[in-house]
């Protein structure tokens, strides 16, 4: 006999203009791996669309540029509605990139400090999850990865640092990620990796993509 049907809500959808030719759909705006899944599958099914020039998934939603000649904020906005509603289909697991670190960053005491954990514990728990790739951005090669242990959340740094090193894995509120060029930045330094993030001959010149895992392991230096 066949389950019954799913009777669990369609996602509840948010339209928001962005100027006279974008739109904002939003599905949630918790940090949530499913939600993400979502956002990334209706970016897919929307790039399929003649009307629809660009569509950018982030992290529970999909910025949409559309071309004003070939439909309206309205019927756009109500196809999408239409599209969020359909169950995704069953997607394949992400790449998994497994990513050496040393665990020696600038910050590292100080966060085991105000964590009231043990430096160890916090590369425990940082190695622990297969993070998600939420989105890419920032600065070329950027991803933001989530989400981190509750045990690991801090606010950002009150005063952010200037230049922090390529190579940097840092941590700040429910994420982490690794900064791709040295660059301006204001989250935790916890440790350093030797991975090159971004890859300007290759097409996306970008390691990480959205939709990806990354699983962090403690190396010597």
């Amino acid at each position: 006999m066949p389950p019954p049907p799913s009777t669990r809500p369609a996602p509840r959808v948010r339209i928001h203009p962005l100027g006279d030719t974008a739109l904002l759909a939003e599905l949630g705006t918790r940090l949530d791996t499913a939600l993400n899944t979502r956002a990334i599958a209706l970016a897919a099914a929307l790039k399929k669309r003649r009307d629809v020039r660009q569509a950018v998934a982030g992290y529970t939603g999909v910025t949409v540029h559309f071309d004003p000649d070939q439909t309206t904020p309205d019927v756009l906005g109500a196809a999408i509605k239409r599209l969020a509603a359909k169950r995704p289909p069953m997607a394949e697991p992400g790449r998994l990139h497994r990513i050496p670190v040393v665990y020696e960053g600038p910050d590292l005491e100080e966060v085991a400090a105000r964590l009231n954990l043990s430096p160890a514990r916090i590369v425990e728990l940082h190695s622990m999850p297969i993070y998600r790739v939420f989105l890419v951005g920032f600065v070329p090669g950027w991803a933001y990865l989530g989400p981190l242990p509750e045990e690991l959340e801090l606010p950002r740094r009150h005063v952010p640092r200037t230049q922090v090193p390529a190579g940097s894995v840092a941590i700040a509120a429910r994420q982490t990620g690794i900064y791709p060029l040295p660059t301006p930045g204001g989250w935790h330094l916890i440790g350093r990796t030797s991975v090159k993030l971004f890859l300007p001959d290759s097409d996306p010149p970008s390691l990480f993509r959205a939709g990806d895992r990354v699983k962090f392991f403690a190396a010597k230096s």
